[in-house]
């Protein structure tokens, strides 16, 4: 079978890009601000943005989506451009960019075909290339046919069956056996984090999740709060593998925090799915810390896609922190004036600068403490090895040592809390 990626190739790609308005649905705004991020991957994917095209719809059109005299407009300016790939600003059925690529006579792609792409050509950690060939196998398999036309149109017929079609046959069943073992093999991934994160637990640490939307900051302000070295630059999706650095609070008391892929808005439900051992992270943290964005004009709306992946994946009920970034720039901080008079529970910050982190960690730490128990314990001295665990994962308010037991004031976290109760002295 030949090598099917969905990816696309380097520089000699010209792009158009084509935005749908459908009427009483989108707003226009909101369209044109879906194109200019679109321009952004596509550009990070190696290609060349020669124009864009806003198609105003009053329905999506089943065979063509946007019905085929608009198809055909688009081919005549494609061809005026010198363009020699289309990219959609939606999701396309099989049948659709099938219908699509005929009309106009040029490869067409779709928004989730080209953020698959750029998966994977960033993915670097072993995880990170299971979870993107996944997601690129579950796009790929309903749009086999799409791919093997040429193979059709040798030999077929009523009551008879092409090679087009005996190979779509064993191309399905090659990639449904790949899904399998990618499946497989992402469990062993999620079984291997649920040990780390039973490890964390008997510790005690805290577990904070950053999330945001692309681009908001997420990684420079992991490397301004912990002192790291990820990678972290001005384009979507710079980093797409987790990492994981330990923070000190200000009480003295560490936390864990980390860094995941970013969200977008229309994030292709192929990459939630297959992303769920990362994202997993994210619904098992103690806090989610939120990075948003202050100076971007379209910040609601991506506030607004954040929330509605936390949802599909459900974390919608964790306690969630905000850190609202870029008040460097004069708009970021009139926008996190304004944004912090609404979030309760925020702090406006700037990762590049550094302004504002004490405030935010300060909070953290108080927002996190409310996970913890005051307990007073009785711990015998030949406890030594759980007595040094406590004392690294618990907030010590009281100690003396009397014969031989230790005895200790403490603000426990919750997951201690089950081994100290056999320690417990009753008041009286």
């Amino acid at each position: 079978m030949k090598e099917m990626k969905t990816t696309v190739p380097h520089a000699q790609e010209r792009a158009l890009l084509v935005g749908v308005m459908v009427r009483g649905v989108h707003h226009e705004m909101d369209v044109i601000d879906t194109l200019d991020e679109l321009a952004q991957l596509a550009e990070g994917a190696g290609a060349e943005v020669l124009g864009r095209v806003l198609c105003k719809q009053v329905k999506i059109h089943a065979g063509h989506y946007i019905g085929k005299g608009k198809a055909e407009e688009v081919a005549r300016q494609a061809q005026e451009l010198g363009a020699n790939l289309v990219i959609f600003d939606e999701d396309l059925s099989p049948a659709q960019g099938r219908n699509l690529e005929e009309v106009i006579g040029l490869r067409v792609l779709d928004r989730t075909q080209l953020i698959l792409d750029i998966f994977a050509r960033r993915a670097q950690t072993r995880e990170g290339c299971l979870q993107v060939e996944l997601a690129q196998h579950r796009y790929l398999l309903p749009r086999l046919r799409r791919m093997w036309t040429h193979l059709e149109r040798q030999a077929g017929g009523i009551g008879l069956k092409g090679p087009g079609e005996t190979q779509i046959e064993m191309d399905k069943r090659r990639i449904q056996d790949l899904i399998r073992t990618l499946t497989q093999e992402l469990e062993l991934v999620r079984t291997r984090r649920a040990e780390q994160r039973r490890g964390r637990q008997r510790h005690g640490w805290a577990l904070v999740s950053i999330v945001g939307y692309t681009n908001a900051g997420k990684s420079t302000l992991l490397n301004r709060l912990a002192g790291a070295e990820i990678y972290a630059k001005d384009q979507l999706f710079a980093t797409l593998d987790p990492t994981t650095r330990q923070v000190e609070l200000p009480n003295g008391e560490p936390c864990l925090m980390t860094d995941t892929v970013g969200f977008i808005r229309k994030l292709p439900h192929h990459l939630v799915d297959s992303f769920k051992a990362t994202l997993e992270e994210v619904v098992e943290a103690d806090l989610i810390l939120h990075v948003i964005d202050c100076s971007h004009p379209q910040v609601d709306q991506q506030i607004a896609a954040v929330n509605t992946v936390l949802d599909e994946i459900g974390a919608e009920n964790k306690p969630v922190f905000c850190a609202l970034n870029k008040i460097d720039q004069d708009a970021g901080r009139n926008i996190a004036r304004q944004l912090g008079n609404t979030l309760m529970h925020s702090a406006a910050v700037s990762a590049i600068t550094g302004e504002g982190m004490e405030d935010l960690l300060s909070k953290l730490a108080n927002a996190l403490k409310g996970d913890k128990q005051l307990m007073n314990l009785a711990i015998p001295m030949s406890e030594g090895r759980f007595l040094s665990m406590l004392k690294q994962s618990a907030t010590v308010l009281e100690e003396k040592y009397e014969g031989e037991f230790a005895e200790l004031i403490v603000r426990v976290p919750a997951p201690l809390v089950p081994r100290c109760e056999p320690y417990l002295v009753e008041k009286g």
